[in-house]
């Protein structure tokens, strides 16, 4: 007899996400939000993921569109295009909710959440961390986890590159 298979993520809306994490917090549930572009899956981003959903009851995960990407990393990135980005990441089994952002920051999709709990990487630093104010003033907290060293994407892709040469 098989066991029972935990239901993936949902990607939703940003109204729909708005609205499942009220009945969240109503149900008494702690609200997680971390963000990131999560371009090619790696541990680094799976042990992150798992270290901010122990935070919490409810992990809802901001992923940057393709225009925000090109942004943020240049033309030659995302490798892998938005929406399986958003619903490769909502299968993870720690992740409830993936909502896409558009724009520079997750200010604004914070602001439709607004977390218990606020999770970035330990490279920033609180006042560069967007939404932490927000979150604070509503009574929720920041907490940066550590990220695990060698795990990149940026690394990834310099490996298969190299390997790729002639």
């Amino acid at each position: 007899m098989r066991g029972r298979v935990k239901a993936v993520g949902r990607v939703v809306s940003r109204a729909e996400l708005a609205e499942a994490v009220a009945a969240a917090r109503a149900a008494g549930r702690v609200v997680v939000f971390t963000n990131g572009c999560f371009d090619i899956i790696h541990r680094g981003h799976t042990q992150y993921l798992a270290e901010a959903g122990a935070l919490g009851d409810v992990l809802v995960v901001g992923v940057n569109t393709d225009r925000s990407v090109r942004a943020l990393k240049g033309d030659t990135r995302p490798v892998v295009p938005e929406d399986d980005r958003a619903h490769v990441v909502a299968a993870l089994g720690v992740v409830d909710l993936v909502c896409l952002f558009d724009e520079d920051t997750p200010l604004e999709l914070i602001a439709a959440a607004v977390p218990d709990i606020l999770v970035k990487g330990a490279g920033y630093e609180r006042d560069t961390i967007v939404g932490a104010d927000l979150v604070e003033e509503h009574g929720g907290r920041v907490v940066a986890i550590k990220e695990l060293e060698g795990r990149s994407t940026r690394g990834i892709i310099a490996r298969i590159l190299e390997a790729d040469r002639p």
